[in-house]
């Protein structure tokens, strides 16, 4: 009797995560059921006891729980990377965020924007405005968006910008546009990681996920969704 497969991953690659795994059911016959939190949360629910088999969510994460028993040591493997961008309502005027200047005129200049406030992305975006020296003239602009949501907190109009991984924002389309990435001096790549389960209920078809996830076959749809891979792999 086949079982599904139990993948509990980060929000931020749900988008990229989805859009391959129907190739991956149609392909062997195995099929996954899905659970998607923020960073924080799913180590969180694993350490208390939440089944998984794989886990996709940032590398240090994955290390405290092969470190706490939860995953297996020697499964760790990289899975890409997800540049932070900005969000516009659909339809909104050009912005230039392409310098270092531009990006903080634009931020000081927005009448409202909107943040991961339980994630990590949102925690960096809030560290990078007080090492530009604007976080007194920014933060009170700052609309926290919990659960994951920031894209379509933007679409609905509750913020005129979301900062946010490239990967939500352009799930978020048709409602929301991707303005553009953070500029190159100032982007932060949030880095995510794959584990197996220390117990996965049949380890066979967790390891074929795994390996089907890190294959160069999904590298150009995975690309298309904002997740960025190494240069080289098997």
């Amino acid at each position: 009797m086949n079982h599904d497969i139990r993948l509990f991953g980060a929000i931020a690659v749900r988008p990229a995560v989805l859009a391959v795994i129907s190739r991956f059911e149609t392909d062997t016959g195995l099929t996954v059921a899905a659970k998607w939190e923020l960073n924080p949360t799913i180590k969180k629910q694993i350490e208390a006891g939440e089944p998984f088999d794989l886990v996709i969510t940032n590398p240090n994460l994955v290390q405290d729980l092969i470190a706490s028993g939860k995953v297996q040591a020697g499964s760790q493997i990289a899975f890409g990377r997800i540049a932070m961008g900005v969000a516009a309502k659909a339809g909104s005027r050009p912005l230039d965020i392409g310098s270092v200047e531009a990006f903080e005129h634009a931020l000081k200049s927005a009448r409202s924007i909107a943040y991961a406030s339980e994630g990590t992305s949102g925690a960096y975006f809030c560290s990078l405005l007080e090492r530009l020296g604007i976080a007194d003239e920014v933060k009170p602009k700052l609309v926290a968006v919990p659960g994951g949501l920031t894209a379509p907190a933007v679409g609905r109009g509750e913020a005129e910008l979301g900062v946010v991984p490239v990967t939500s924002i352009l799930a978020a389309a048709p409602e929301v546009m991707l303005v553009g990435q953070f500029p190159a001096e100032l982007q932060s790549y949030v880095d995510f990681a794959i584990g197996i389960s220390a117990d996965p209920v049949d380890a066979e078809a967790t390891k074929h996920l795994s390996e089907f996830l890190m294959s160069t076959a999904v590298d150009d749809i995975l690309a298309a969704k904002g997740v960025e891979r190494g240069k080289k792999r098997a």
